[in-house]
Order: C-alpha cells, then structure tokens, then sequence
C-alpha cells in the first residue's frame, strides 16, 4: 500500500445510511490542511499545484479542489474557500459561460430593462453582492488564485482516474469534485418551432442579451409560461412598451405557490399594465413568417396569438451532462446527496439546482432552484468538506420575487414567501400595497407570504416559518392589516 492510501485508510471511513448510500467521511476536522505538498485526502491523488511538481499533462494547475459550473452556488463556494484559507493554488473552476460567476436571478429582472431605465449590467452583479458580500470579479479570482477555465464546459469524467475532460479537450486532474452545474431551461422540440428566430429562453448572460436585442425591435411579445419566468419577463416587457401576451396551460398565475385569491390580484396588477393573459391552453406549435422569424403562436384550438417575440419560461431541469453514472435521485431529478451535499461516490460533492437533498424541517427529499439554496448549500458543503463542521444542512425554503422595479414604474412589487404551502390559508389584506398569506395545517402556522413588507416584517417570515407557532386561525382572520395579523403571529411565539 502507498504511503498516501495508507493514510486514507486511516483517515477515513464509509458510513452506510438509510437510503443505502455509502458516504466517504473525514475522521479528521482539518485533514487537508496537514497533507503535505498538495496530497488530497480524496482517493490519495497527488495533487500537482505547479512549480516544480509535474504528474501528468493536466491542463489545471490548481488540482486539490475543483468546481464544475459557473453559477450563484460556484461563486459562493469559491468565497467559502477563501475564507477558509483553501483557495490560493488549490481551487479551479471549470465554467461554460464568458464570465465569472454572477447572480443569476439579475437575468429575469433588471438585466431586461430598456437603456433608458437603467438597467443592470456586468461587473455589477457578480457574486457575492447579492448576498451582502464582495463583487467577486474575474480580477477577484486572480488575486485569490483561483485558476478559472472558461467557456469550455465538462463533457466527460472518469471516477476512477479522477480526471474531467473538456469540450475543448482538456484533461483536467481533480482531488475533491464540487458538482454546480446547475439547471438548464427546458426547450419547446425543433419541430414544432422550438428553435425559431426570435424564440427566446433565459439562463444565462448570452440568452438575456439576444432576448434585450429582440425587445428592442418588437411589437408584440408572447410569453409562454406562467411561473416566476413568465412574470418577471412579462413586468419587464412592459417597461418597454410592447404588447405582451403571457400564454400558459394552468387556470391561475404561479398555482405551485399562490392561492387562487392571491393569483387573481397579481393578474389584475398585470392587467392594469397592459398584459394580457391566455389561460388554460396548450401550446400546438410556433409558426414562422415569410422571414424565418417566429410570427405566431398556434394554441391546441386552432387560434392564434400574432408575436415577433416569444419567450419560453415553461421550467428547467437538471443539467446532469457527464455525470449521470452518480447515483441519482428519479424521483425528483438531480444527484442524490446527504445533508453535507455527499454523493455516493467518495470525494464528489453537488450542490445548488442539480443536487437532490435531504430537507430536513418536512423530512423529505427535494430539490430547489432558487438563488438562496444556491447561496447556502455551497458555503456549507464547503465548510464541511474543510472543517470539522459536520451538522446536516437545515434549509428553510424561500422564494420571493421582484417586478415593475424599473425607473419610472408606477408600483414597485416585492413578495417573500417562507415555509411550505400546507393546509388551510388566511389572506389579510388589501393589495394596496400590502398582502399577507398564512398556511395553517393542523393549527400550525406553516408557511408565510408578505407582499411588500417593511425590513422588519420581512425578517420576521422565517422565524414564524421556522418555528410554526400554534395560531389561533379566527383571530388571524379577524386582523384588519397585515401589520396586526404579523403582530398576532408574532405572539404565537412566545405563548
């Protein structure tokens, strides 16, 4: 045995859980940081940094740590490095993407305001300042030395050799393995007009800037989808001035979340700004004009819905690429992992969009696209990949969103919703601006909605969420504002 297994056989274990995955854990709290001239603790490797150290014709330096994808999760987790001391000569990222990592909600909102409205534009938004901390430009990863390897994604990895190769061809060498490769949108099939001029679908920089230059010459838009997608980019439509049409299969607005009361208002603030809404219909095709461009929008009825524009927000799913022989979750789609973001293969790790975990206030397994699970499950699998930090992840889910917030916009709107939407609900009031919505499931308070809230009132939704008081549902209901049905919530906290 190798000087280097002989250690990890003493340096590790395997752990079987319940769902019969078997998960490599440290024994010691700080084991990378006492191998000597960059020995990963992952499967022995040595791990070449550079000068001096040559193992094989790997095209990253940087070979302890390795990222796979550039997004929110990649960015956060490259903060998390630094702050642990791990990152100079150790951490590559490999991204297919232009840019370093960025906060990807920026795409759907202020990212598609016209230049007039002051839009947001990179460097402004990379990570982390959508989560209070630095803006971590490319110069930022220089400085930090982290090696990030651009527009040339991973379309293969070998386990066993813990090697990654590129679309370019790139043989890279990896110690640990952090899978961030988030989502990729789901796409209406070419036949049925899918990949039309002028057919749009937003997930990264590129999608959103050809999306800006076909709002700049258009008319009439149509937006196929009634989620975050559809609302977000259809607010946006509207401070260009274009006829917008939101076209989905649902008889409500965002029905995975809002009550149907609460959808109804929104559909009305929309209506108020010229939107027009086509529900309950299906998608037949997307019909092409004399020009190749789209030119209309054909409904399973045989109706049609004229559009220069479509955008298509019907979902995403898991970009999974080369990574498919990880155990995964069929369930609910991504890579099955622990509450420490653990495959089942020693030493890889996922986080973000694409990992399936274990949501451990409802005890049941999920996966989340949101920029704040993003956010979170990239410092703690990074904290517990370096450190003796070994709690399991304990998410809250958290959505909100954000529209009309351009220059000049009548009425800003911000909602934040925490908790799980279970069993009975109370609306309190009015929608001028304010609106509450409490999910009651046997006398619990479970989860909460707050449309534009105060600081405050926003901090307060995920300790009610969280801790899921007991409420009196009539007393709730009598409330005559939001602001006294928040004060009785609150109560229920310390009764």
């Amino acid at each position: 045995m190798s000087p280097v297994r002989r250690v990890m056989a003493l340096a590790s274990t395997t752990l079987p859980t319940k769902s019969g995955l078997s998960l490599w854990c440290p024994s010691s709290p700080s084991l990378a940081r006492r191998f000597p001239a960059r020995f990963s603790p992952i499967g022995g490797s040595r791990i070449a940094p550079s000068r001096g150290l040559v193992t094989a014709s790997f095209a990253n330096e940087n070979r302890e740590f390795v990222i796979v994808g550039g997004g929110n999760a990649a960015g956060y987790a490259a903060r998390t490095f630094v702050e642990n001391g791990m990152a100079d000569g150790r951490l590559c990222i490999v991204t297919k993407e232009a840019y370093a990592p960025y906060e990807r909600p920026a795409l759907t909102k202020a990212y598609l305001f016209p230049p007039e409205k002051k839009p947001a534009r990179l460097p402004g938004f990379h990570t982390c300042v959508g989560g209070g901390g630095e803006r971590q430009t490319p110069d930022w990863y220089k400085e930090k030395g982290i090696e990030v390897i651009y527009e040339d994604p991973v379309t293969g990895a070998d386990f066993g050799k813990q090697t990654l190769t590129t679309d370019t061809g790139k043989q890279l060498k990896y110690g640990s393995l952090i899978i961030a490769t988030g989502c990729t949108a789901s796409r209406f099939p070419d036949k049925i007009g899918g990949n039309l001029p002028g057919v749009h679908y937003i997930r990264e920089v590129a999608d959103a800037d050809s999306l800006i230059s076909s709002l700049g010459k258009a008319k009439k838009v149509v937006i196929v989808g009634g989620g975050y997608i559809g609302m977000e980019v259809a607010a946006a439509a509207v401070a260009w001035n274009l006829d917008t049409t939101i076209v989905f299969p649902e008889d409500q607005l965002l029905q995975r979340l809002f009550t149907p009361s609460l959808a109804q208002k929104y559909e009305e603030l929309y209506r108020q700004n010229g939107v027009k809404f086509v529900k309950g219909a299906s998608i037949n095709n997307l019909e092409a004009g004399s020009d190749g461009r789209v030119s209309a929008v054909k409904l399973a009825d045989g109706s049609t819905i004229e559009a220069d524009t479509v955008v298509i927000g019907i979902g995403a799913k898991p970009s999974i690429g080369p990574f498919e022989t990880l155990s995964m979750n069929k369930s609910i789609g991504g890579i099955q992992v622990d509450g420490l973001f653990r495959t089942s293969t020693p030493g890889i790790f996922a986080i973000g969009d694409v990992a399936a975990f274990p949501l451990k206030i409802y005890d049941r397994m999920t996966r989340v696209e949101h920029v704040d699970h993003a956010r979170r499950s990239a410092q703690h699998c990074v904290k517990s990949l370096l450190t003796a930090h070994t709690d399991m992840y304990d998410y809250l889910p958290y959505f909100y969103s954000r529209v009309f917030e351009y220059e000049g916009s009548p009425r800003k709107v911000w909602w934040q919703f925490f908790g799980d939407n279970v069993g009975e609900t109370v609306e309190v009031g009015n929608f001028d601006p304010k609106i509450a919505t409490f999910w009651i499931d046997s006398g619990r308070l479970k989860g909460v909605l707050v449309e534009s809230g105060s600081p405050e009132e926003f901090q307060l939704l995920p300790k009610l969420a969280r801790s899921q008081p007991i409420v009196d549902k009539a007393k709730l209901a009598s409330a005559s504002s939001v602001e006294e049905a928040l004060e009785i919530a609150q109560a229920a906290l310390q009764s």
